[in-house]
């Protein structure tokens, strides 16, 4: 079973910082539980070749940054094993009232049938999963903004 799956999020900043979001170490702003391990380092987490793992559960997925332009495009290889393998590729570009729009491609593959009824899952959730992301990243920058612009303690 493949699926490719596509969806947008808009993301109230202009291109370049919006992008910056949907980096390696940008997700970690804003995803709960999301923590890049790179085992060669990573002075640029978007440099292509680029290698980093992230564990969700008793899941461990193999990342690999397949090409990016940056503060517009960036697109990764990525392997769970025994259950699934494909590409995520994030495309962003400004949105014309403001901000920015990030569209979201998954292409996965489930490895085994055993695997197959979560991809259909994940799939069917697609949009939820996508509208969770807008909320984290509202929330986020909600709270930036608060940290930014509290008075200093005495």
């Amino acid at each position: 079973m493949r699926r490719r799956l596509t969806g947008t999020v808009r993301v109230p900043l202009p291109p370049g910082e919006a992008f910056a979001l949907f980096t390696p170490r940008g997700e970690e702003r804003w995803v709960h539980g999301w923590r890049p391990l790179f085992p060669a380092g990573a002075p640029d987490d978007t440099a292509p070749g680029t290698v980093f793992e992230t564990v969700h559960g008793t899941e461990r997925t193999t990342w690999v940054v397949l090409a990016r332009d940056p503060g517009r495009h960036v697109s990764y290889a990525r392997v769970t094993p025994g259950l699934r393998a494909g590409t995520v590729t994030v495309d962003v570009v400004p949105h014309p009232d403001g901000g920015s729009t990030a569209e979201v491609v998954y292409d996965l593959t489930a490895l085994t049938a055993d695997a197959a009824p979560g991809l259909a899952a994940f799939a069917d959730g697609y949009p939820a999963f996508l509208r969770s992301w807008e909320d984290a990243i509202a929330a986020h920058l909600a709270q930036s903004t608060r940290s930014t612009s509290s008075p200093p303690s005495a």
